[in-house]
């Protein structure tokens, strides 16, 4: 089971927040230098990458990956102060590539993962989650919100 953690994180999460960016930022020529607020959005957000990964391998018994999800509803570690930890840190990574380098193209691809991941959420991962989970599905997703602010939904 590691190896399929290790490629669904290299596939899904490092594709999005690494492998495209990357390539978005050297077609630009455009690059700022990396100051301290750039280096911690960074730093941030793989760590909380990490964690989230970790706990859906121990706490979940799956991986991030759609064709090996976890079979318990993940609840703990960062996934108490928000449903979607691992979209808000791809989304503190890619904020960070935003602040190396400030274009159009980084901020539009931005912009569009961030839609996309609401969407998924909303259309593909929560119907999911309501039908897998039932009761505890309801009871946490009334008690911590999809994304960081308080809105419950």
């Amino acid at each position: 089971m590691f190896a399929r953690a290790l490629i669904a994180f290299l596939a899904l999460p490092g594709m999005v927040a690494f492998a495209v960016p990357a390539l978005i930022v050297n077609a630009s020529g455009t690059r700022s230098e990396m100051g301290m607020a750039t280096t911690l959005l960074f730093a941030l957000g793989l760590l909380a990458l990490l964690a989230c990964v970790s706990e859906f391998y121990i706490a979940g018994k799956g991986t991030l990956a759609p064709w090996a999800p976890p079979v318990n509803l993940v609840t703990s570690g960062l996934y108490r102060v928000t449903r979607n930890p691992m979209y808000v840190a791809v989304l503190l990574i890619l904020l960070a590539w935003l602040m190396l380098s400030p274009t159009a193209d980084i901020a539009m691809y931005t912009l569009c993962v961030a839609v996309v991941f609401h969407l998924r959420v909303i259309l593909g991962e929560e119907p999911w989650l309501k039908r897998t989970f039932g009761n505890a599905w309801a009871a946490y997703s009334a008690s911590v919100p999809r994304w960081l602010w308080p809105m419950r939904t």
